[in-house]
C-alpha cells in the first residue's frame, strides 16, 4: 500500500501572519479607538516577529492610502486657516530646512558616513522623509544599499516619533495649534506628523497637516538645487527635474469645496472621518514594511548620525515653539 505523498506545509509563523495581517488591518478601519499609535506598533511587532507574507502588495497599498488620506482629511479643514498657516509657517520652514542640512553635513563628518547617504539622511530629516529620499536619490546618484540605509533610518525614528512627540508635547505643557507645528517642524514623514497630530486633537491636525504639506513644497526647490551641485561636482550631465506630492493640491482643492460651498460640509466631514481610519489603516501598513534585513541594513554610523540629527532638530524647534520665537 503505497503511503500518500506528503505536502509542504506552511510554516507556524506565517500561517498566523497570513490571518492576522488582514484581520488586523480590518480592525484598524472598523475599531474607532485603535489609535495610529497603536496601529504603527502592532505592524512592527507582526513584521518583526512573524514576517509579513503580503509585503509587496502591503507596501504597494501604504504608498496609494497616505495620500489619498491627506486629500480626504481637507475635508474637515477652512481653507483660509490652511492658507495662513502655510504663509507663517514659510520662514521657519526655511530657516529649519537650512539649517537641518548644515548640521547635517557636519554631523556626517564627525560620523564618517559616505556622503550620498548623508545627503538622504539629512534631505529626509529636513524635509518629509522618505518622499524626500526618494527624490533626492537619484540626483545624488545614490545606489539601492544607499537609498535603503537612509529609509531604514528615517523610518526608525519615524516610529519614535509617533509615539514619543505626543508624550513629550503633554509633558511640555503645549497647546493643540503649538504641537501641531512642533510636529510639522520635527517629524519626518507626513504620515508620522499627521499620527502624532490626530492623537494630540483636531486643532494639532489642522496646523500639523497644513505646515507639514507647505514644508512638503520644499522637495522640489530643494532637488533643484542640489541637483545643480551635483552636476557641477560630475562635470556636467542633464539636469534633473522633481515634481511635487500631486496630493498636496488634492488637499488643497478639497478643504477650498468644503470652505466656500456650505453644502458640502456634511460630505466633507464624513471624507475626512473616512481619511483618518484609513490613515489609522496605512500605519498599520507602514509598520508591516518593517523587516529584519532592514534593520541590519542601517550601520552604526548612519544611524548616530540620524538620530542625532533628529535629536537636535526636535529639540531646538520644541525650545523655539516654547519661548514663542515661532509662534503661528
Amino acid at each position: 500500500m503505497e503511503r500518500p505523498t506528503s505536502e509542504p506545509r506552511t510554516p507556524p509563523a506565517r500561517s498566523i501572519a497570513s490571518f492576522l495581517v488582514p484581520a488586523l488591518g480590518l480592525a484598524c478601519v472598523a475599531l474607532p479607538h485603535v489609535s495610529p499609535a497603536l496601529a504603527l506598533t502592532a505592524g512592527v511587532a507582526l513584521a518583526l516577529s512573524t514576517g509579513n507574507p503580503y509585503a509587496p502588495t502591503t507596501r504597494a497599498l501604504a504608498r496609494r492610502l497616505l495620500p489619498l488620506s491627506v486629500v480626504a482629511l481637507g475635508g474637515a479643514m477652512d481653507l483660509r486657516v490652511v492658507a495662513h498657516v502655510g504663509a507663517r509657517g514659510v520662514g521657519y520652514t526655511f530657516v529649519s530646512i537650512a539649517a537641518c542640512l548644515a548640521l547635517g553635513a557636519l554631523l556626517a563628518r564627525a560620523a564618517r558616513v559616505e556622503a550620498r547617504t548623508a545627503a538622504l539622511i539629512s534631505v529626509g530629516t529636513a524635509i518629509c522623509g522618505g518622499s524626500a529620499i526618494a527624490a533626492v536619490a537619484p540626483v545624488v546618484g545614490a545606489d539601492e544599499h544607499e537609498t535603503s540605509i537612509a529609509l531604514g533610518a528615517v523610518f526608525l525614528l519615524n516610529s519614535a516619533a509617533l509615539l514619543v512627540f505626543p508624550l513629550l508635547g503633554h509633558a511640555a505643557g503645549l497647546g493643540e495649534p503649538a504641537f501641531g507645528l512642533w510636529a510639522a517642524l520635527g517629524i519626518h514623514d507626513t504620515s508620522s506628523v499627521v499620527g502624532a497630530t490626530l492623537a494630540y486633537g483636531p486643532q494639532a491636525l489642522a496646523v500639523g497637516t497644513t505646515v507639514k504639506l507647505a514644508r512638503a513644497l520644499w522637495i522640489v526647490p530643494v532637488t533643484l538645487a542640489i541637483g545643480i551641485v551635483a552636476r557641477r561636482a560630475r562635470g556636467g550631465g542633464a539636469a534633473t527635474s522633481a515634481r511635487p506630492p500631486w496630493f498636496i493640491l488634492g488637499f488643497v482643492a478639497v478643504a477650498a469645496l468644503a470652505t466656500f460651498l456650505p453644502a458640502l460640509r456634511p460630505a466633507g466631514l464624513l471624507a475626512a472621518e473616512a481619511g483618518r481610519r484609513a490613515l489609522v489603516l496605512t500605519l498599520f501598513l507602514v509598520g508591516l514594511g518593517l523587516s529584519r534585513q532592514a534593520l541590519r541594513s542601517v550601520g552604526a554610523g548612519a544611524l548616530a548620525m540620524a538620530v542625532a540629527l533628529w535629536i537636535a532638530v526636535g529639540t531646538a524647534t520644541l525650545a523655539a515653539v516654547r519661548t514663542g520665537l515661532v509662534h503661528l
